[in-house]
């Protein structure tokens, strides 16, 4: 009966007084959880990491050998080991995925401290507000950023350049209120506003003129395309204020 052979691995990654290489420690988790034997190898200065890229030819650390032949960096060992590799430039929906998960999780929590029950009205109603806060939040990280992504297609905004920066504050002030349920003569109509503006300026941009851009709505480093996510958002806080404004009505009605 054949044995196969060990799988063995080398790799050598900084760990110094006050740097630990994070992918190198990625790699060599990742290397064990594929069941090679690792042998870690520690570069502890600066002077002894040069000295190990100019001997190997290389730029960067961690690097890994596998059977005496180098493979690379941590991207490189993920392509040999038959993983996915991040492509920084490709486009995602995975951040508003886990952000919309997230304020629908808090808003049931809410919901269920609150009344006892996570399946309420107040539930779907929260669930817009916290969704509102936490995309200006998303947005107010880096201010500079998402203004330049959002005067590529809000209407407004091309028109006056101020707006693209208000509308963070305006997105997530409008939020908390609605969250409190408080001054509903202010939020109501800035979601009304906002909300409105938003949705024609996305639907003209990707449905009319076919531009594909990238979408600020989870600020200015994302890489979401612009369409259905950003219209989402837009029409959410539309049906919000209208909903506000005609349930204090319809219960009005009924007395």
């Amino acid at each position: 009966m054949t044995t196969a052979p060990a799988k063995q691995a080398t790799i050598y990654r900084m760990v110094m007084p006050g740097h630990t290489c994070p992918y190198g420690l990625k790699a060599t988790d990742l290397l064990r959880r594929q069941g090679y034997t690792v042998d870690d190898r520690w570069l502890t200065t600066r002077e002894e990491t040069d000295a190990f890229k100019a001997e190997h030819g290389v730029q960067t650390t961690p690097q890994t050998f596998i059977n005496g032949a180098r493979v690379g960096g941590y991207d490189d060992l993920r392509r040999f080991l038959g993983k996915p590799v991040r492509d920084p430039r490709a486009l995602t929906y995975r951040p508003v995925i886990a952000l919309f998960a997230m304020t629908a999780l808090m808003a049931l929590a809410t919901s269920h401290a609150v009344h006892g029950t996570p399946v309420t009205v107040r539930a779907a109603e929260w669930f817009i507000g916290f969704s509102m806060c936490v995309l200006a939040l998303l947005k107010l990280q880096n201010l500079e950023s998402f203004s330049s992504m959002f005067l590529n297609y809000d209407l407004l905004a091309k028109r006056w350049v101020p707006y693209s920066y208000l509308y963070p504050f305006a997105e997530g002030g409008a939020g908390v209120l609605m969250i409190a349920g408080a001054l509903t003569w202010l939020s109501v109509p800035v979601a009304l506003f906002i909300g409105t503006i938003g949705a024609v300026s996305v639907f003209k941009a990707v449905y009319l003129d076919k531009r594909e851009l990238k979408c600020a709505c989870v600020g200015g480093d994302s890489n979401v395309p612009l369409g259905f996510v950003s219209l989402t958002e837009n029409v959410m806080m539309v049906a919000m204020a209208l909903w506000m404004i005609a349930a204090p009505a319809a219960l009005t009605m009924r007395h």
